[in-house]
């Protein structure tokens, strides 16, 4: 399905595939030979997204463009079922595996790869090369990576990055007291939504022609 929303189209090289059952919403570019498999959703939510060339998104990956934060993969890039990458750059050669979460501010360079379940937090650079271990944490610039059950330094390390400012724009302290308001301004922005319109004919209407 593709959908008109903030008065953007989805733009798709004649040479990719989207599934029948994948969603490409507002200002969303896939590239040449890339692929979109079924049940995914790229959505930009009033940042793009851009998805470079020889991509795969797997089945209920999730990739979502958020204001103030680039959100684009490179070339050659791998995400795989049920992963969710939020404002993040993915650059080329690289893979995000099965239910990774890659946040807000984040950058995998290129050849770098996050394993199964692994948390890449906000603001966080993953090195060229690198690979985050199936279930951990990584966090900082450049990462540091920490084992799932050491809560205390994942706290340790999450508190620089300020996950509230980077997603939220409140203070560290006002996160909890500020949820209703924050809740409420997203609902606000989401309201967009109504004014979506279903594209008709993909194709015809979307095709374009990505620099080589």
């Amino acid at each position: 399905m593709f959908v008109e929303h903030r008065l953007k189209n989805p733009r798709v090289s004649e040479s990719a595939y989207i599934a029948p059952t994948a969603v490409l919403c507002g200002d969303v570019t896939v590239g040449p030979h890339s692929r979109v498999l079924f049940g995914a959703v790229i959505t930009a939510e009033g940042g793009p997204v851009e998805i470079g060339s020889n991509c795969v998104i797997m089945e209920n990956a999730v990739v979502r463009g958020v204001p103030g934060q680039e959100t684009r993969l490179g070339d050659d890039v791998l995400v795989g079922p049920h992963a969710h990458l939020t404002g993040c750059v993915i650059e080329g050669s690289s893979r995000i595996a099965t239910g990774a979460m890659v946040f807000n501010g984040a950058r995998i360079e290129t050849g770098a790869e996050v394993e199964f379940n692994a948390v890449v937090y906000v603001n966080t650079v993953v090195p060229a090369g690198a690979a985050v271990p199936m279930g951990w944490f990584a966090g900082g610039q450049p990462a540091e990576l920490v084992a799932p059950g050491d809560w205390d330094r994942i706290r340790a390390v999450m508190g620089p990055l300020d996950y509230p400012g980077t997603v939220f724009g409140v203070g560290a302290s006002d996160a909890g007291s500020m949820m209703p308001d924050v809740a409420r301004r997203y609902a606000r922005a989401l309201a967009l939504h109504n004014r979506d319109h279903i594209l008709p004919d993909e194709r015809h209407m979307l095709a374009y022609d990505h620099p080589q």
